[in-house]
């Protein structure tokens, strides 16, 4: 297994397309925070909006919001701890990170990854139709290897080129906001559900980054599977992208019907339980992540089923 999955490494990072995403990447990051810069250089000239201005209007936001009816437990106490560490900050004179810091950049690393799971989906959908396009897949599963093998050795190279690409996100940010921003001032602070204390804004954003996975993973596993399926890359890649960027709206569109409880794109964001906004109410995380492992086993199975069982000759 070792071998194959050195192979397969190898061969990824042998083409030209997956070192481009590696440069797409950074660009996207890098621009991202340039253009930042500059309309920032723009509308902020005549702005004159202390910290505690910004603070006590996000205290006020977070204290009508805990009026609002049909709170989730998670919702709330999201809520609650806005406001107590909003309420800290003004009455300790503490003043939270910058939006244009290489600190908030990090924080805010997390929204980026569904430039991960688009490049994922290209890799994902891409490393076993390959085999056919190229027609090496003869070639392949005629080797003294079991077929399961093989598939296994692709799907672990591509969850780890997902996380590779998830810390680089990461990374880039932090090296995106020093290069346009500097290290500001400022401080982190958490909430325990109890009190407020300082907090790793490094520890926050791999949090964030980890809970953002969830769609990387359920999404690549996807497109895994079309790939192995269908033998087509461009049509498992299309479907999957438009998935991605579709799938949140048929939330809304069922959010009245109790199935919604039990559809993929329900579960695939968990940071919601981490950032207060569920669109779906009475959903936990052991549900989420009951619903994701079903939905990952479904796809599994039939990738595996479809793989070891084809005609060689295919």
């Amino acid at each position: 297994m070792h071998k194959l999955l050195q192979n397969e490494w190898m061969k990824l990072w042998s083409r030209k397309p997956t070192w481009i995403m590696v440069i797409l990447l950074a660009l996207l990051i890098f621009g991202s925070a340039g253009i930042t810069k500059w309309n920032n250089s723009v509308s902020n000239a005549n702005i004159q909006e202390t910290w505690q201005d910004v603070v006590s209007a996000e205290r006020e936001f977070n204290q009508s919001m805990l009026s609002t009816s049909g709170l989730s437990p998670a919702q709330k106490e999201f809520y609650e701890g806005r406001v107590a560490i909003a309420e800290y900050r003004l009455e300790n004179k503490v003043a939270p990170f910058e939006y244009t810091s290489m600190q908030q950049q990090v924080l805010d690393s997390y929204m980026l990854m569904s430039i991960v799971t688009l490049f994922t989906v290209i890799v994902a959908a891409g490393i076993v139709a390959s085999e056919y396009s190229q027609g090496t897949i003869k070639m392949l599963l005629t080797r003294p290897v079991k077929r399961w093998k093989i598939l296994t050795s692709k799907y672990i190279t591509v969850l780890i080129f997902a996380i590779l690409f998830a810390v680089l996100t990461v990374l880039f940010s932090a090296l995106a906001g020093l290069l346009f921003f500097g290290i500001g001032e400022g401080s982190f602070l958490t909430w325990n559900g109890s009190e407020v204390a300082d907090g790793s804004y490094w520890l926050e954003a791999f949090k964030l980054a980890a809970l953002s996975f969830a769609s990387v993973w359920i999404i690549g596993t996807f497109a895994f599977m079309l790939g192995t399926v269908l033998r087509s890359s461009s049509f498992a890649i299309g479907l999957s992208i438009f998935l991605m960027f579709t799938g949140i709206q048929g939330v809304f569109l069922l959010s009245r019907y109790e199935i919604v409880k039990y559809y993929l794109f329900t579960h695939t964001d968990l940071t919601q339980y981490y950032t207060g906004f569920m669109p779906v109410a009475g959903i936990t995380m052991t549900l989420s992540l009951v619903v994701l492992a079903a939905y990952f086993a479904v796809f599994m199975a039939i990738s595996y089923s479809v793989f070891v069982s084809r005609d060689v000759m295919a």
